[in-house]
């Protein structure tokens, strides 16, 4: 510390100081602040986050710590943050209330999704806030629960217009994921002056010039270890540095300078002292009743209290998070017995996951009662939507349990609940241990199960579909449902996967899948995974009755939550790939509205690509618009970037603007996640080809559609590259090629037989015919598509049909399609396409001007989205439910859009939106 005339209170630490004092002002200007302080063990952290507190008056401050020994207690580190504010659930929509309570073991429900929980977290504090500015503190957040961690940094993205400091200080080098993007400063070390001064500072006596040099040198600026490393030393040492040189860690130097002070104490105090460190909630009855146990009396604590290394009051604290690592290594011999005691001590009503936590570190042996009661509190973490907590529960429970059997279950579990964290490569070296137990014929078909789907969400499709596929044949016998699923699951990474060298292959998936035996009613399940089956072992028109029959009762029928989050992604692809646009619309819109009522993040990016791209087909770019920001809310959320790259990727290539659609496009292709799967691979050259078509650049098109279409075994963007490569086929002289698209594309429009397919057919052998035969292609795919809500493929098809007529000569009947296509294509907002219908209406002599933004469209992607759902009607807390913010938010970005508009209330959205103000190019 410096003095208070100083220019910070902390030595060496001004622009800290500063930072913090921005963010108070911030705060309490009515605005949120978000920091993360980086820095190593020792640095000063902790000191600034009290300085925070200090300086943050008129503030309310509310402090949490993370410790390491209960990261595997999920929720604690959140349930600690929020515990002054559990008066304030009642303020929430019943859902979010609802997850809170649940996760924080106030009541019972389903485990809610964990960014439910975020969204519920973000309204307390918005709510806690509308009483004053808040700022909430986080020390040690390394420690921090893996999803108390991941809720925190979903609240701090999300964080704009609430008075709310959040402030987190981590360790170096942990934490990145979570936490990046998100403004940081990096607490470096003291320069050597102000090490040297903070040195003289706590050294009362003399101290040796040369001997300083070497402790400010060995301490790199450290400023814990230069006020605690020299209480270690003897006089003599301080003197004239007569002792041996410490080559360990920093952060262990520290420490064992903190251990040695501890050593100095009488032996109950240092008893205290591991008793604490053991119980790290700070709890002062806990640990009182527990040092009872032992034969401890509480006059122990005094001579901790003296040395200043720890307080207790209203709850027990160190002085600093290294005095408690310190402390825990006091006696080992000892650990057990504390634990013991910690766990007797422990109410087991109240607490019973810490009390079984406790126990199992009591335990060196295999021992079957501590065993089954970490199974029992996996299942209460379960139940709370820990499944990182599950997961280590069970992993505890495995190394205790003296059966074989069982010890193979309990990993198999265990590794279940870590894939669900999210934790892939643990889960693969729990399965491994799994494996090495005599497990059942079921448990050995779900180890395989789990494995391959392991290996598709953290690697690729193609490793994944052999294991799948050995998962679903073993799972036959045994699970008809989960056979189907798994096959179901197996399709779709073979569909995926696409260009396979060698293995497991989608007609082997497909032909297993149709000998497999039926599953359990609903039969439209069955139907959907046999007639895909069918279209790849037999043919795609073998198996269209079959998928449609399953897509009308999909449509017609209620579909569970649970059903729904697992089959209608496959039914919704398949609607695309037969040409039933309705139900691709009507299904994809039914599981994004699913997915957002149940708060399923994990399937809600998805839902909206598949969205996307019916809303894009359908003309509507402003809504796809609408969704793309939805998308990249979600991705700023989850720190997820491949779903709203992928959605862009969707849109921009028929908007037509070359410089974003090749940035997303690029951005796709640079996913590591992805690399090398032939569904993204066909997607961006689908995605090329109609932007090159739209441009006119027709060699380019030719060659990114001929790369698209490598592989129709995919279905979906691979047979539609089909429609593009005979597009620039035609226009780049290869009529060959093109007629050859013409004949498979007809091929499959007879098998689908819907005015779509059958229309988008028609125009493309209108390409690759003369006279007669041409206008009557263009005549009947303009007949059956102005059928259809496929306007945009409507629009083409006038544009072709006005090229030709055009290049026939007839100039007169070319404008009427052309200007169709033309303003058609404008209001849509495909752009490029609507150039090529001006261009080719001047060339027939028509004046067309060009149209331009609208000088008042001044509405960001977001400002649109949320004015777009008020006109809906959506109130602001189900506007901010939707989009992952808060209902003040949802306000502040109201008043914005009033102002922008030039209108004065809700009533009035909906008509300035449709006027055409407010929406960005």
């Amino acid at each position: 510390m410096a003095s208070r005339g100083s220019e910070s209170p902390l030595r060496g630490r001004q622009i800290e100081c500063e930072t913090l004092d921005q963010l108070v002002a911030t705060v309490q200007a009515g605005h949120s602040s978000v920091l993360v302080l980086r820095g190593e063990a020792g640095i000063g952290k902790t000191a600034l986050l009290e300085y925070a507190r200090g300086s943050a008056s008129g503030c309310r401050t509310v402090r949490a710590v993370g410790v390491e020994s209960e990261m595997e207690l999920a929720f604690g580190g959140l349930h600690q943050l929020c515990a002054p504010f559990l008066d304030h659930l009642g303020h929430l929509p019943g859902p979010q209330r609802d997850a809170l309570g649940t996760v924080f073991g106030l009541s019972a429900g389903p485990p809610p999704d964990r960014f439910l929980v975020g969204l519920a977290l973000l309204n307390l504090l918005a709510d806690v806030a509308g009483k004053g500015p808040l700022v909430c503190l986080v020390d040690d957040a390394q420690w921090l629960d893996e999803v108390s961690a991941q809720t925190l940094a979903f609240v701090a993205r999300r964080l704009l217009a609430e008075p709310i400091g959040l402030v987190l200080a981590v360790r170096e080098h942990h934490l990145e994921r979570e936490l990046r993007g998100l403004p940081h400063l990096e607490v470096g070390r003291l320069s050597d002056s102000d090490a040297r001064a903070l040195l003289d500072s706590v050294i009362p006596g003399r101290l040796d010039e040369r001997v300083r040099d070497r402790i400010v040198a060995e301490t790199q600026g450290n400023p814990l270890a230069l006020l605690e490393l020299p209480r270690g030393l003897t006089a003599a040492e301080l003197a004239g540095g007569f002792g041996r040189p410490d080559a360990r860690p920093l952060a262990s130097r520290i420490e064992q300078s903190f251990l040695r002070r501890m050593q100095s104490l009488p032996v109950e105090a240092q008893q205290l002292l591991l008793i604490a460190a053991a119980e790290p909630v700070g709890d002062v009855t806990l640990l009182t009743r527990a040092a009872e146990l032992l034969g401890i009396q509480a006059s122990a604590a005094s001579p901790a209290e003296a040395a200043g290394l720890i307080t207790i009051g209203t709850r027990v604290r160190f002085r600093h998070p290294l005095m408690r690592s310190a402390a825990y290594r006091l006696a080992p011999e000892d650990r057990q017995n504390v634990h013991r005691a910690l766990a007797d001590a422990t109410d087991p009503h109240t607490d019973p996951d810490r009390r079984a936590w406790h126990f199992a570190n009591a335990t060196t042996v295999p021992d079957e009662t501590v065993a089954a009661e970490l199974e029992r509190c996996a299942d209460r973490a379960q139940a709370r939507g820990g499944v990182a907590a599950a997961a280590a529960f069970l992993e505890r429970a495995a190394e205790l349990t003296p059966d074989p059997a069982r010890r193979g279950a309990r990993a198999l579990a265990a590794a279940r609940a870590k894939h669900q964290a999210g934790g892939f490569d643990a889960a693969l070296e729990l399965l491994d241990a799994a494996e090495l137990s005599p497990l059942n014929p079921r448990e050995r078909a779900q180890a395989d199960l789990l494995r391959g789907q392991i290996v598709f969400a953290a690697r690729s499709a193609g490793p994944a579909l052999p294991l799948l596929l050995r998962a679903a044949k073993r799972l036959e016998p045994l699970d008809a449902g989960l056979a189907r699923e798994t096959y179901r699951d197996a399709l779709y990474a073979a569909m995926t996967a696409g260009r396979l060298p060698s293995g497991a292959q989608l007609p082997d998936v497909a032909k297993a899948a149709l000998a497999a035996p039926p599953g359990p009613p609903p039969a439209r399940n069955d139907l959907l995974v046999n007639g895909l089956a069918l279209m790849t072992a037999e043919g795609f028109a073998a198996g269209v009755p079959m998928v449609r029959q399953a897509l009308d009762a999909f449509r017609a029928e209620d579909v569970s939550r649970e059903e729904g989050l697992g089959w209608l992604p496959l039914a919704s692809r398949m609607a695309f790939n037969i040409w039933e646009f309705d139900s691709y619309l009507a299904l994809s819109a039914r599981l994004v509205d699913l997915a957002r009522e149940t708060g399923a993040l994990s399937v809600l990016p998805s839902a909206i690509l598949l969205h996307v791209s019916a809303r894009v087909l359908a003309g509507e770019l402003a809504v796809a618009d609408s969704l793309a920001a939805e998308a990249a809310a979600i991705g700023e959320a989850t720190g997820s970037r491949f779903i709203p790259q992928y959605v862009a990727m969707v849109i921009e290539p028929w908007r037509g603007r070359e410089a974003a659609a090749r940035q997303a496009i690029d951005a796709v292709i640079r996913d590591t996640v992805l690399q090398g799967e032939g569904k993204v691979l066909t997607a961006t050259q689908w995605a090329r080809a109609v932007l090159y078509n739209g441009l006119g650049r027709y060699e380019e098109a030719y060659v990114a559609a001929e790369q698209g279409y490598e592989n129709p075994q995919e279905l979906g963007l691979s047979i539609r590259s089909m429609v593009e490569l005979a597009e620039a086929a035609a226009r780049s002289g290869r009529r060959a090629r093109a007629a050859e698209m013409a004949r498979r594309l007809d091929e499959l429009a007879q098998a689908s037989g819907t005015d779509y397919a059958l229309g988008m057919s028609a125009a493309v052998r209108a390409q690759v015919s003369d006279g007669p035969a041409a206008e009557a292609g263009y005549r009947e795919a303009i007949e059956r598509l102005g059928r259809t809500r496929v306007r945009v493929t409507y629009a083409r098809a006038r544009l072709l049909y006005g090229e030709w007529l055009r290049r026939e000569n007839r100039r007169v009947d070319a404008r009427e399609h052309l200007g169709v296509a033309y303003e058609a294509l404008s209001q849509m907002g495909i752009e490029a396409f609507a150039e090529r219908a001006r261009r080719e209406l001047q060339a027939t002599g028509e004046t067309v001007r060009k149209r331009s933004v609208e000088a008042r469209a001044t509405l960001t992607a977001q400002e649109a989205q949320i004015a777009r759902l008020a006109g809906d009607g959506l109130t602001n807390p189900e506007i901010g439910a939707q989009l992952f913010i808060s209902p003040h938010t949802v306000e502040w970005h109201l008043r914005k859009v009033f102002t922008k508009l030039g209108i004065g209330s809700r009533r009035q959205i909906s008509t300035a939106l449709l006027a055409g103000t407010g929406v960005t190019a």
